[in-house]
């Protein structure tokens, strides 16, 4: 039997863990005055529209990196009144690369300060001696996207100079150093996409980063974004490679796990049905562009239907109970197909788990 490595739930979901959230949804029933005030658990800031890095598999290349950044004064404020309506978390991530913004760090310190989880998801190039301490001291974890376990294959995918993958690595030591030196709870861990151009490096990935100290490795499978201009993976075959599951075993120890993102693959493999409606958007996570745009779904960037406001003109509570997401809510529920989706969405498993819930089998109270 295959036992789970995934003590993080990574390749599950933790809606389970806000039953008052969920519940609060359920009994909006089609009530708008109750549902504009079922606010995100969680959401994903961008704070800079630029990367350092051009990755071959970048979902979000359609957005074509532009020099968009937000205001850290009114994003200071924003997160202030976003802790106040029951936001719990933040990942700053996003079309750009985040740790490129230089206020990041005094961000990060701001929501210590007022109740909000924070994490990143990074290339970690840009890391420095300066601006490590605050990212390890504030985020709940760090996810450094590492995406071969050679130099060569790492600049590859990247496209960007071989030598920022010993960069990144020495980067990753200072981060777990630091974190031991300091006492700070911060998980460190990577996370490689893997395609067909990278397979043959995951291993090699493996062996480097149980040696670096991080906690944890995370392989998962490419998901095609409905926008992107990159289709080079768009029909990834995984199931050639879930012999990599058993490989990659043997790495696990109390120390270090590899979470191989197996149930995301198999749902390719597969090709499992899905629930029938969006349940999740735009009601549990929320998307912030580095232009201020706030949306319900990350997948439907640049789609009118799915913005309800910018930060740098309104508070955000007047964009997440403003009419524009009224109207989202019934688009979604009315007009929205599925199909249109991206599969394997980040909110999927929140949306098979919230079908299930509106849609349960029979005997349920049989417990």
């Amino acid at each position: 039997m295959k036992v789970s490595s995934d003590k993080y739930r990574i390749d599950s979901h933790k809606l389970i863990y806000h039953p008052k959230r969920v519940t609060q949804w359920l009994d909006a029933g089609d009530d708008w005055e109750k549902l504009k005030n079922i606010y995100p658990i969680y959401i994903e800031i961008s704070p800079v529209g630029y990367c350092n890095h051009r990755c071959t598999f970048c979902a979000l290349d359609f957005m074509e990196y532009t020099n968009s950044k937000l205001d850290p004064v009114v994003l200071k404020e924003r997160l202030k009144e976003m802790a106040s309506v029951g936001v719990k978390s933040v990942m700053f991530a996003g079309e750009g690369e985040p740790t490129l913004y230089k206020e990041l760090p005094e961000v990060l310190a701001l929501c210590t300060e007022i109740g909000i989880d924070t994490s990143l998801t990074t290339n970690m190039v840009p890391f420095t001696e300066k601006n490590t301490e605050s990212f390890v001291k504030n985020c709940k974890w760090i996810k450094v996207s590492i995406n071969a376990g050679t130099p060569e294959n790492y600049a590859e995918i990247h496209r960007t100079d071989k030598q920022d993958f010993n960069k990144v690595l020495e980067n990753m030591k200072r981060c777990v150093e630091l974190k031991k030196q300091k006492g700070y709870t911060c998980t460190i861990g990577g996370q490689i996409l893997l395609v067909d151009d990278n397979y043959n490096t995951v291993v090699d990935l493996a062996k480097a980063l149980q040696k670096v100290g991080v906690d944890y490795l995370v392989v998962k499978p490419y998901s095609q974004h409905n926008s992107s201009i990159t289709t080079k993976y768009k029909d990834m075959d995984y199931s050639k490679y879930l012999y990599l599951y058993d490989e990659l075993q043997k790495f696990n120890t109390d120390k270090f796990k590899v979470i191989f993102r197996i149930a995301t693959m198999n749902k390719l493999v597969e090709h499992s049905d899905r629930y029938k409606k969006c349940n999740s958007v735009p009601f549990f996570w929320a998307y912030i562009m580095a232009t201020g745009d706030v949306y319900g779904c990350s997948a439907f960037l640049g789609n009118e239907d799915f913005v309800y406001g910018n930060i740098h003109q309104n508070s955000f509570k007047e964009i997440w109970q403003s009419d524009k997401r009224k109207q989202s809510i019934t688009n979604v529920r009315e007009k929205l197909d599925i199909k249109e989706c991206r599969v394997n969405c980040r909110m999927d498993e929140i949306n098979r788990y919230l079908w299930e819930l509106k849609n349960p089998s029979e005997h349920v109270n049989f417990i």
